[in-house]
């Protein structure tokens, strides 16, 4: 399916029936990643996935992915879908974008789910690695996608999910060198939304890796510290939705039904 955004496809799926949930990808992925977690919610839930700007079968839109932008769009397909409130859970920079929908249009969140991901904004450090991964992009856009996604795992979940990681390589391969050049970009300029969070603080849950090489598990104990957001660590690294799936649904399918 389909929703119009700047005169732009959004392409979204839905599955199940009952309150609604809306998944949101990380970077270099795409909404496929959620067919096991939606198999499994969808049980009791309208689960609605969607590809965000540049990646899955959404195309590029400008020169920069704005996350404020991209949770513009994301409201467009609730709006085509007639729901008012949802619960949003997002992988990495779909947390990014969760948060600003959430600022954005307050009164439709329902729950807020932050898988591997963080309020805060880039680092100068992190700006300066932003901008070394452009120029490479450029460069060798499939040894940086190859590079960037084996790097996502802890390191005795490499070998583990080998044939994972191949796939989504492989998937991620498809994406223009634009679209990754435009992500980039957004990922680097997003703003803090700390604030944000601590609005949301009874609402939200932060669920991360213990060992996540991006999202330091020392980052999300001083962000649960300073929002008063709990947070539940998984085993393994960024990828806690497939390296934790059984521990990762089970802890969702609770918190969504509290």
């Amino acid at each position: 399916m389909e929703v119009s955004y700047n005169n732009r496809p959004v392409h979204f799926e839905i599955s199940g029936a009952g309150k609604a949930i809306v998944l949101l990808h990380g970077f270099l992925e795409n909404s496929q990643i959620w067919e096991p977690a939606a198999a499994v919610l969808a049980k009791n839930f309208l689960c609605i996935k969607i590809d965000l700007f540049g990646h899955g079968k959404t195309p590029q839109q400008g020169e920069q992915h704005k996350m404020s932008e991209m949770a513009k769009a994301v409201n467009a397909v609730l709006e085509k879908l007639n729901v008012t409130e949802a619960a949003f859970l997002g992988h990495s920079m779909g947390g990014y974008v969760a948060l600003a929908f959430a600022e954005l249009f307050p009164e439709k969140v329902h729950r807020l789910l932050l898988l591997n991901s963080t309020a805060y904004a880039d680092s100068e450090a992190r700006k300066k690695v932003r901008e070394r991964a452009m120029r490479l992009v450029k460069q060798n856009k499939e040894a940086f996608v190859s590079m960037a996604i084996k790097n996502l795992f802890s390191e005795v979940n490499k070998n583990k999910f080998s044939q994972q990681i191949e796939a989504m390589v492989l998937e991620a391969k498809k994406l223009s060198v634009e679209a990754v050049v435009a992500t980039l970009s957004g990922l680097k300029e997003r703003k803090n939304r700390v604030g944000v969070l601590a609005d949301f603080a009874k609402k939200t849950y932060l669920l991360g890796g213990e060992e996540d090489p991006l999202v330091l598990r020392s980052s999300q104990e001083q962000l649960a510290e300073e929002t008063g957001v709990p947070l539940v660590l998984f085993e393994g690294g960024h990828m806690s939705y497939l390296e934790a799936q059984e521990a990762f649904l089970t802890k969702v399918q609770f918190i969504l039904d509290k």
